[in-house]
């Protein structure tokens, strides 16, 4: 089942898409790039995300607008209106909502063919897997963003603080979020504010603070 469907989604991408975007570094939000090695999305590389779906989608949003493929991957909630208001480009985005047993092999076999997958791992990864789906990417210069816990990430990005604005003596609507995060790597630990306005990441680089 998993392989006749991602073989039907390749034939559709392929005709609507001939070429993959051919940068090293994937296009990145100007948000996030600063809390990220490098201050892109590296392709070939996976990451993960701990304590915020928003900041895990914001990696879909640049590449998708540039007219890239992506994917989201076991999120039955997902709400393509605060998809769309963060900035994704639903028009190229598959979801699969529900994959049952099969998320990390649709996950290692859409790499081949998704320029970033986002996925919701609900279980832990077999080291096996994990690195079978990390030859992909290198292969196919593609990314994979895990909601949880992955071994050999290029960086994890753990959310330590969040503080919502907009609602005042009780009344209002929550406009505003301000995210600490700590994004730990081979280079060590950082730590930074970003900052979402109506359901988008700020464009205005976001603070480094110290622990």
């Amino acid at each position: 089942m998993v392989s006749t469907t991602v073989q039907s989604l390749q034939q559709r991408i392929t005709q609507m898409q001939p070429t993959r975007l051919p940068e090293r570094n994937l296009p990145t939000h100007p948000g996030l790039g600063p809390v990220l090695p490098g201050g892109a999305i590296h392709a070939g590389s996976s990451y993960s995300v701990r304590g915020s779906w928003q900041l895990a989608l914001a990696f879909l949003t640049e590449a998708s607008s540039a007219g890239a493929w992506c994917g989201v991957i076991g999120c039955p909630s997902f709400g393509a209106e605060a998809a769309a208001a963060m900035g994704v480009a639903l028009d190229r985005c598959i979801l699969i909502p529900s994959p049952g047993a099969h998320g990390f092999a649709l996950a290692g076999a859409l790499s081949e063919i998704l320029t970033v997958t986002l996925l919701h791992a609900p279980a832990q990864v077999p080291a096996g897997v994990a690195e079978r789906i990390a030859a992909r990417l290198r292969e196919h210069q593609s990314a994979l963003v895990v909601t949880g816990d992955w071994p050999n990430t290029a960086a994890t990005l753990e959310v330590t603080a969040s503080r919502w604005e907009g609602l005042e003596h009780g009344f209002g609507r929550l406009r505003a979020r301000t995210l600490g995060v700590a994004t730990r790597s081979t280079r060590g630990t950082a730590h930074h504010t970003l900052r979402f306005a109506d359901g988008a990441l700020a464009t205005a680089p976001p603070t480094r603070v110290r622990p």
